[in-house]
């Protein structure tokens, strides 16, 4: 099981170049990735929220092995033409180290009602479906023709492409039990599942993500989050492959992400 860190950039973390830091930090101590939440805007008393993609270039600059990327963006409040560009970019940055998370997101902190956006979660699914589906074929470098419920793209080529291939990974976060999301990350790269309580809820929600995975899909990449000090045994036994650790999006520090480097990761 690989082990990454997974920053809210908020606070001191809302400056990129600190976040960069901690990153190569983080990398030099053995961590394999540095992944970061995706936020305009957050809930009292996080109040200074920095870019993810600005954020990321930032660390793809600052680093040359970590995995990089958005757990998650919510591809329904963005363009899928501007992150397939945004995603395109930083991986070529990286040199193919960017993995692109994406969920339907949610108003809790008013990201969504505050701007207009779609409120509806069945709505939002959709739209996330059909943007899954535009950016892929936008990846590919070839034309493109499609017209949607959602999203246009009327004849468009994308390059330069993507460097890897056939796509860079896609990760599909879910809130457990919600079935869709779950069916969703069948069809694509890594399943990032939210609010699981303990390891045999793992079990049991990839029993039925194989009994619905199309044919030799490849390896799934399953992402837990945990918190600083727990242990991932039991969640590497039920059949995950990364484990996260999580902080506070109230009172993250530049300091508190050091001390937890500086003991490197769980083993």
């Amino acid at each position: 099981m690989r082990t990454g860190l997974f920053l809210p950039i908020f606070g001191e973390l809302s400056d990129p170049r600190v976040t960069a830091t901690l990153a190569a930090e983080a990398e030099a101590a053995g961590f394999d990735g540095v992944f970061v939440w995706d936020h305009v805007q957050y809930r009292a008393p996080a109040s200074h929220v920095a870019d993810a993609w600005i954020t990321l270039a930032a660390i793809a600059s600052a680093t040359e092995r970590v995995r990089i990327g958005p757990l998650v963006t919510p591809l329904p409040r963005r363009r899928p033409q501007v992150v397939a560009r945004q995603a395109a970019g930083v991986d070529q940055l990286s040199g193919g180290r960017f993995v692109l998370g994406v969920g339907t997101g949610r108003d809790s902190a008013r990201e969504l009602s505050a701007f207009g956006e779609e409120l509806d979660a069945a709505a939002r699914g959709a739209m996330l479906d059909e943007a899954l589906d535009v950016i892929e074929a936008l990846w590919s470098g070839d034309e493109v023709r499609h017209r949607g419920d959602h999203y246009l793209a009327d004849g468009v080529t994308f390059l330069p492409a993507p460097v890897q291939r056939p796509r860079i990974p896609l990760w599909v976060a879910g809130r457990w039990p919600n079935r869709k999301p779950l069916h969703r990350a069948a069809r694509y790269d890594g399943y990032f599942p939210i609010d699981l309580d303990e390891p045999a809820q793992l079990g049991e929600l990839l029993d039925e993500l194989g009994e619905v995975r199309e044919g030799d899909g490849g390896p799934l990449e399953v992402a837990i989050e945990g918190w600083p000090g727990d242990d991932p045994t039991p969640w590497a036994a039920a059949g995950a492959t990364w484990w996260l650790l999580r902080f506070s999006p109230f009172d993250v520090t530049a300091a508190a992400v050091r001390a937890v480097v500086a003991d490197g990761p769980p083993h």
